[in-house]
């Protein structure tokens, strides 16, 4: 473990490192634009000492032109009407995007930071409610799959009503599926900043991430349901009755829904805690899945006071020192999220050690 994360830190660090750098050398680095075609070897950047707003000056400049190239006056007032076209271009530009252009002041890494925690509280909603949902989702199918042996000779009733669940189930797969931006749109078409709750739905049902993920739940349960120590817990008299809406002989639908899935007595409560410890290792790839589709969300639907749409709009004006510091907000969420599930599945892995350990000679002598 201590080699994880010696990784971590590594990588935060060597990751740090580099962005600081390209951000040194972007800071406050404004565009040049020069006058082309220009007679001899002039442009803008000879002239920067002139102010071309100083009539004096400019008639300076003129002068200095005749004297330093004689007998070429209509170069010389191409030169001297190019420069001071160029010039009042350049401060008619300067004006325009004077609110564009900005740069990573003290207030502005301020209210990054803001929008980074608010980007960090809603993926952890997303994360937790997803990781339910998964679990919920799965147990479900799980379930159901068991009892399809005990309904295959069911009433036409019961076939009717299966259908009805299978073109159901269907259809919300369909919109489980469905990109983030093509369902937003579908409900509403204008988006300010008080949309928090709609940007945490759509990061829940969206892009087929919870359908995805239950699967992969799914696919735990029903391997682990396959494994000698369940056929011998059944054996040995442990329940097995998947039976719903059932406190004694089977599973009730609180067990399901319980935030921690509480199956107690029954068999299925060993396979959901083995597939559930064995879904944390997928807890990282779900991580850059969701935040992958945060950003798209945020960006797609133009989310005013939203980091990704920050970072969307301060790319499109090239202030990219405040870009790299955007880009480390999501960076640390990132490495967050790996270290975090590493501690779970270090904590998880020695909860199973102690419960696999042998008894130790004190232990057996205790014993009467």
């Amino acid at each position: 473990m201590q080699n994880r994360f010696l990784e971590h830190i590594t990588s935060l660090l060597l990751v740090t490192a580099c962005m600081l750098t390209v951000f040194f050398f972007t800071h406050n680095k404004l565009d040049k634009t020069e006058a082309d075609a220009l007679p001899y070897h002039y442009s803008k950047a000879n002239f920067q000492f002139v102010d071309f707003n100083n009539s004096f000056q400019k008639a300076l400049l003129s002068d200095m032109l005749n004297l330093y190239h004689p007998g070429r006056e209509e170069d010389n007032i191409r030169v001297y009407n190019t420069l001071s076209g160029v010039a009042q271009m350049d401060d008619l530009e300067e004006m325009q995007k004077s609110h564009l252009k900005e740069s990573l002041t003290g207030k502005k890494l301020i209210e990054i930071i803001g929008m980074g925690v608010k980007f960090l509280f809603v993926y952890l909603l997303v994360m937790i409610l997803t990781y339910y949902g998964v679990q919920v989702i799965g147990t479900w199918r799980f379930i159901k799959q068991k009892q399809r042996p005990f309904l295959s000779h069911s009433s036409a009733k019961n076939k009717i009503k299966q259908a009805a669940l299978a073109v159901l189930s269907f259809i919300s797969s369909m919109f489980l599926f469905s990109p983030a931006y093509v369902i937003a749109y579908s409900i509403r078409t204008e988006f300010n900043t008080d949309v928090l709750f709609f940007v945490i739905l759509l990061g829940v049902i969206s892009n087929g991430l919870l359908i995805t993920y239950a699967n992969k739940f799914y696919n735990f349960l029903l391997t682990e349901s396959k494994k000698g120590y369940v056929e011998t817990a059944v054996a040995k008299g442990l329940n097995n009755n998947y039976a719903l809406s059932s406190r004694d002989t089977g599973i009730s639908y609180k067990s399901i829904f319980h935030p921690l899935g509480k199956f107690k007595g029954h068999v299925f409560e060993h396979i959901f805690k083995n597939a559930r410890f064995q879904y944390l290792s997928t807890l990282k790839e779900q991580a850059v899945f969701l935040i992958t589709g945060l950003i798209i969300i945020e960006m797609a639907l133009n989310i005013h006071g939203h980091l990704s749409y920050e970072m969307l709009r301060q790319l499109l004006h090239k202030n990219y020192d405040i870009v790299i510091a955007i880009i480390l907000c999501i960076f640390y969420t990132v490495k967050l999220t790996e270290i975090v599930t590493d501690i779970l599945i270090q904590r998880e892995t020695a909860k199973f050690a102690n419960q696999l350990q042998p008894p130790t000679p004190a232990t057996i002598r205790s014993v009467p």
